[in-house]
């Protein structure tokens, strides 16, 4: 997995800062650069499409922070996360 591609998802990630004010809380956050590992290694595992990323993005985030978020909510990280893996290409 590319440092670049893994800045990125993480740049995507803190962005959008899913977790708001309770990111402050967060003693290991370091960028959300875990959560877009964790990420990008589901995405290598499986086909990649749009409905895939939300869900992925969506799985890892509510399972690393017991946080509630929709695939909805995780769409525009999805398209910017499809967006930087393209360019990967």
């Amino acid at each position: 997995m590319e440092d670049f591609i893994i800045s990125e998802v993480s740049k995507v990630l803190s962005e959008w800062n899913p977790l708001g004010e309770d990111a402050e809380r967060v003693n290991d956050l370091d960028g959300y650069k875990t959560e877009s590992i964790d990420i990008l290694f589901e995405l290598e595992m499986s086909s990649m499409n749009n409905v895939r990323v939300r869900k992925v993005v969506m799985q890892v985030l509510n399972e690393a922070f017991g946080i509630e978020l929709t695939e909805n909510e995780c769409s525009d990280a999805a398209n910017s996360i499809i967006g930087v893996l393209s360019k990967k290409h």
